[in-house]
């Protein structure tokens, strides 16, 4: 008897590994989780290029040293950082109105030390801000694909990459009017789900988790070998690892809450609306109730932490709670847990599954 499910088992896994992988109403998923590379690969073209320019730059400019771009402070004039630094490399000069009869204006020059780019900015002819940008180095390429990783890969693409694959897999056999084709076959109809859902897992871990992989190596694409085996020697291979198992995660609990969505909802919309919008504003509820959502659980287990977003009004700024993240065996149990759980439930509600395409 066993041997016979696993039989049946293997014969739907099979067969809906291959529609999931090519089905057309989900290439989008594809886009969403290989975006990311190619924001990769641009930078790392543009960063090699922006690094060498500058060094260039400096070199044409005995007077832009390292010491001499940092002795500059707010507060000089115009002439006094002409003096010391020369010429800028560009200049922009701005106006705009204060009030009724006053015209501020605003100039901005532009200098390198060879290795990060300095914008100085003027009001009236004083100097009061200094903004440096580095050209991709690699400690703040780790803490942006951070970012990146959490806010916009697990909360967006992999979420909404689930609702597209998981909710499918029944409402998806129905537009199609193909489900009853599964509900004759004799076969138990928790096979037929698990089934189902084993193979749209499959698949999402293999999407996005390639995607994870390639988005680390096209990052790491720009810098030379000494500084690419660095980071391997030290906490890449660990960090490496601890984000494909996030990502793997965050399909196995996503994933388990669309199977059940899908059986639920004949709308899709909803469900993944009301999910996309609790996580997203999983920063700003209360430390208890964050740990009734998976991306709490997902971002206790992330390697790196992202910088907080220094451009985020200080109003809102206030309204983030911060939680003790959960342990790495915790976060993991949880998740596995939750998606064992939600399948024995999407297996029962199965027994009952009832269609009627005119209905549908």
């Amino acid at each position: 008897m066993k041997a016979n499910l696993m039989t049946q088992f293997f014969a739907v896994f099979r067969m809906e590994l291959w529609k999931t992988f090519f089905a057309r109403r989900g290439l989008w998923v594809y886009v969403l989780a290989f975006a990311p590379v190619l924001l990769y690969a641009a930078n790392s073209i543009y960063a090699p290029r922006e690094r060498r320019r500058l060094a260039s730059l400096a070199a044409a400019h005995p007077t832009w040293t390292r010491e001499a771009v940092a002795a500059i402070h707010t507060g000089l004039n115009r002439e006094e950082v002409i003096k010391q630094l020369g010429e800028p490399y560009r200049k922009r000069s701005e106006s705009r109105r204060i009030g009724a009869d006053r015209i501020a204006e605003r100039d901005i020059y532009r200098y390198t030390d060879g290795e990060g780019d300095f914008r100085l900015f003027f009001n009236d002819g004083r100097l009061r801000g200094i903004n440096r940008t580095d050209p991709g180095t690699l400690a703040e390429d780790k803490l942006i694909f951070a970012s990146i990783f959490q806010f916009y890969y697990l909360r967006l693409a992999v979420f909404l990459g689930c609702v597209g694959i998981f909710m499918n897999l029944i409402r998806g056999e129905m537009l199609d009017k193909s489900l009853h084709f599964y509900l004759l076959a004799p076969l138990p109809r928790e096979v037929m789900l698990v089934g189902k859902f084993f193979a749209a897992l499959v698949a999402t871990v293999t999407i996005f988790t390639t995607s994870t992989a390639l988005q680390i190596a096209v990052m790491l694409w720009q810098f030379d070998l000494p500084t690419v085996a660095g980071y391997f020697h030290g906490s890449g291979w660990t960090d490496s690892a601890a984000y494909l198992g996030v990502t793997a995660l965050a399909c196995l609990g996503y994933g388990s809450i669309f199977l059940v969505a899908g059986l639920l909802f004949r709308n899709p919309i909803i469900p993944a609306a009301g999910g996309l919008v609790w996580e997203s504003v999983n920063l700003f509820v209360p430390a208890t109730l964050k740990k009734i959502s998976i991306i709490y659980y997902l971002q206790s287990l992330c390697p790196v932490i992202p910088p907080a977003d220094t451009a985020m009004p200080s109003a809102l700024a206030t309204l983030i709670s911060v939680a003790e993240p959960a342990t790495t065996a915790g976060a993991i149990s949880v998740i596995v847990i939750l998606a064992t759980v939600v399948l024995v439930i999407a297996s029962r509600l199965a027994r009952k599954l009832e269609i009627n395409y005119s209905a549908d």
